[in-house]
Order: structure tokens, then C-alpha cells, then sequence
């Protein structure tokens, strides 16, 4: 398999030195073609990680488990988020598993603490102990518990390869992202079957998902209710926080996406190391240089007490 070649993507500058480093691709498409890329991949596959989520999700439109449980945008936007674990993410979860007749004990997705920082501080004070809808794929899940029980499939091994289920998603990501070749699939960190794929692949799959009228109601979902789709200090939320038209979706692994809903183009990062905030400062950078948006964000690198020493130059 071709060994990829990534660029360096963010130096951190302090004083005259180069203090940091990191590197990674970037790659710009439409449906039907690559237009510009950073670091050769070679069509070396990667992990879709939790970018797979609106792939997964739009396949309850297809089964209409929309219609079925008169789902909210705000339901639709936990099934695809990777979410902080506030109350209002928690409140949605239960709405959704209220409506589908289960509770959270169905979960196989595990449990940690709160991606939100003030909503650690909050549980630490109350003396509240982190639960599964806490996890940033519960709403994922849950949404594969409603798939399930509408279509009469096991719900306790909902989350195995091969459950009629996961067979039905691997197929539709397949088809999304028109894929002619198998790509190696493991577990994601919630337990699910994850596929890989080369950057341009997902490209196509979130194009094809983002500008088709089916998906009206998840591309809504994203545009109405980005705070549900992330939340606090989350990238992705702070991207469609600050525009009208752009999509945006992180993963782990030093994934993001994001889809200009006018021009029906996107572009992924993909950060090496897996980096969150070089992964930050690449993407808003990017959004900037294609005059897509102009996302706020700190380049400068300060001290403690605020003197700038240096800044964060993106490639």
C-alpha cells in the first residue's frame, strides 16, 4: 500500500524558532472531481471516525423513522453530533429515546466524562457521576436502536458487523461515497463497525448527502441546531455558528469537513498526529483563504499575562 506523504500544515513560531510542528493533508473537491490538495495521499484510506455520523444518520430518512417517531431537527442533529455532553444534548437524547419506547440501558456505546469542561465542573460540584448519554455518540446510537426496533433487528447486538443493521449502513456509505474498492474496517472508540476510505471519498459522500433535497431535514439539522451537532468550544459548532452556509462535521483521528452548500464544494483536514487545534487553526485558515468564511480565531501565541511571543503560522 502507497506509504502517504504529508506536508507541514502549522508551524508555532515563539521568539525565531520553530517550536511546533505538524503535518497533514488538506484536499479540496466537488461531486466530480479533486480540485486541490495539500500532502500526497495517494489514495491511502483513513478512519471516517465520528465523520461518518450524517452518513450513518441518513438512513433514517430512508427507513422514515423521521416520520415514525415525528422526529424534531433538534432529534435529527443528536443522531448526528459528537456532542459536548451538555444538558441540552442530554435533554434531546431523552426526548428521542422516550419517543422510540427504550431507555438508555440499551446503549452499548460506553461511558466518559463530558466533552464540556463547565459541564465537568458542574458534575464535580454536584457529585454527579458521568453516564452514557454523557458519551458524544449516545445520539448515534440511539438512532440505531430506533432503526432496529421499527424494522423488528436484535437490539442487543445492534452494534456488531454483522447485525442486519450495520450491514445496511456499510452499504449506503458505499453508496454515498461510491466506493469501488474495499478498505479496511474496524471499531470505532463507541464500539460500531467504522469504515475507511481515501479524503476524496468522503468528499463525495458528504456532497452527495449535503446538496441531495432527501436529506433536506439532516443538512436543516446542521444549519438550524449547530450547537446540538457539537457545543461548547467545538469546532464544528463554531463554524456554523458563524455562517449561514457552510456544513462542518469533526472526527477523531484529526478529521473535519466542511460542505460550501452554494458552490457544492468541500474540503477535508486531515491533522497527522490528530491534533485538535492544529486541526482548528488549518480549517478556519482554509475557509478564509477559499473566502468562504472569516471564522474568528487567535494565531497570536501570548504568555500568561497576555504579551505575544510568537504566532501560529499555517501553511
Amino acid at each position: 500500500m502507497f506509504n502517504p506523504r504529508p506536508e507541514i500544515l502549522v508551524k508555532y513560531l515563539r521568539g525565531t524558532l520553530v517550536e511546533e510542528e505538524h503535518f497533514g493533508f488538506r484536499m479540496l473537491a466537488n461531486k466530480e472531481r479533486v480540485l486541490d490538495y495539500t500532502g500526497e495521499t495517494g489514495h491511502y484510506p483513513f478512519y471516517l471516525r465520528s465523520c461518518a455520523k450524517p452518513l450513518q444518520a441518513s438512513l433514517l430518512i430512508d427507513y422514515g423513522m423521521d416520520i415514525k417517531y415525528d422526529m424534531t431537527g433538534e432529534e435529527i442533529a443528536i443522531c448526528c453530533a459528537s456532542h459536548a455532553g451538555e444538558e441540552v444534548h442530554l435533554a434531546a437524547e431523552k426526548r428521542l429515546l422516550e419517543k422510540i419506547g427504550l431507555d438508555e440501558s440499551f446503549l452499548k456505546c460506553g461511558v466518559h466524562k463530558p466533552l464540556s469542561k463547565s459541564m465537568q465542573d458542574k458534575m464535580l460540584l454536584n457529585g454527579e457521576d458521568a453516564g452514557v448519554l454523557h458519551n458524544n455518540c449516545a445520539g448515534k446510537h440511539i438512532m440505531m436502536l430506533g432503526l432496529c426496533k421499527m424494522n423488528g433487528w436484535d437490539l442487543e447486538t445492534y452494534y456488531e458487523p454483522e447485525h442486519p443493521l450495520q450491514v445496511k449502513i456499510k452499504e449506503k456509505i458505499t453508496e454515498l461515497c461510491a466506493l469501488k474498492h474495499r478498505f479496511p474496517m474496524t471499531k470505532d472508540g463507541c464500539g460500531v463497525p467504522i469504515m475507511s476510505m481515501p479524503l476524496e471519498d468522503m468528499l463525495r459522500g458528504y456532497l452527495n448527502l449535503f446538496t441531495n433535497p432527501r436529506y433536506q431535514k439532516i443538512t436543516n439539522a446542521f444549519l438550524n441546531h449547530p450547537y446540538i451537532i457539537g457545543g461548547e468550544n467545538r469546532l464544528d459548532t463554531h463554524i456554523m455558528e458563524n455562517s449561514d452556509k457552510l456544513i462542518a462535521k469533526v472526527g477523531a483521528g484529526g478529521l473535519c469537513i466542511v460542505v460550501n452548500l452554494e458552490k457544492e464544494e468541500a474540503f477535508v483536514v486531515k491533522i497527522s498526529d490528530c491534533d485538535m487545534k492544529a486541526r482548528e487553526l488549518v480549517v478556519i485558515k482554509s475557509l478564509k483563504n477559499l473566502h468562504w468564511s472569516d471564522v474568528p480565531a487567535d494565531f497570536m501565541i501570548k504568555t500568561l499575562s497576555g504579551d505575544i511571543v510568537g504566532e501560529v503560522v499555517v501553511a
